[in-house]
Parts: structure tokens; C-alpha cells; sequence
């Protein structure tokens, strides 16, 4: 049996091996364009019209005047201080502080 299967086997590799296998042919690419040199410059073409100005918005409104406040009321004037006895007092000012680093 093992020998019924290897004779088809080897007849079907012959018969693949024995085909006609096509040619492949390279085509060459159509060639590249390069572009030239740049030519001159053309002409500069003509100023555009100048556009229409604006108008000018309408001046608003100035506001109302607000209310005059009320005077205040004046305190009450305060008693006459005691005489001193002559005793002189400094008053020393506190020493600058340090600045912090």
C-alpha cells in the first residue's frame, strides 16, 4: 500500500517540475522629468482700489448727576486736659527692622 501512494506522489512531482514556467520581463520606468532652470520674473500687476471708510459711530449719552451726601454731624467738644508737672518724657522710635534674606 505504501508503494500504491509513492508512485502517484513521484508522477505528480514530475508533472509540476515539467511545466513551462513564464519568462518575467523587466519593463523600464519612462523616464523622470527635471525641471529647468526658473525663468524671469513677471511684471508686478497694478495697485487694487482703496476701500470705503467707515462711518463713525454716534456720541452716547453722558450720565445723570448723582446726589449731594449729607454734612455730617459735629461731635461734641471735649473737656480741657490737666495741667502737667513739668516731667519731661522721650519717646524713642523703634529700631528699623532687618530685612529677611
Amino acid at each position: 500500500m505504501n508503494r500504491s501512494i509513492l508512485i502517484p506522489a513521484l508522477l505528480a512531482t514530475l508533472s509540476l517540475v515539467a511545466c513551462d514556467r513564464p519568462t518575467v520581463v523587466n519593463v523600464p520606468a519612462p523616464p523622470v522629468a527635471v525641471p529647468g532652470p526658473a525663468g524671469p520674473a513677471g511684471a508686478t500687476g497694478s495697485q487694487g482700489e482703496t476701500g470705503n471708510r467707515g462711518s463713525t459711530g454716534s456720541q452716547g449719552e453722558t450720565g445723570s448727576q448723582g446726589e449731594t451726601g449729607y454734612q455730617g454731624a459735629e461731635g461734641s467738644q471735649g473737656a480741657t486736659g490737666k495741667t502737667g508737672d513739668s516731667t519731661t518724657v522721650i519717646v524713642v522710635p523703634p529700631a528699623p527692622a532687618e530685612p529677611a534674606n
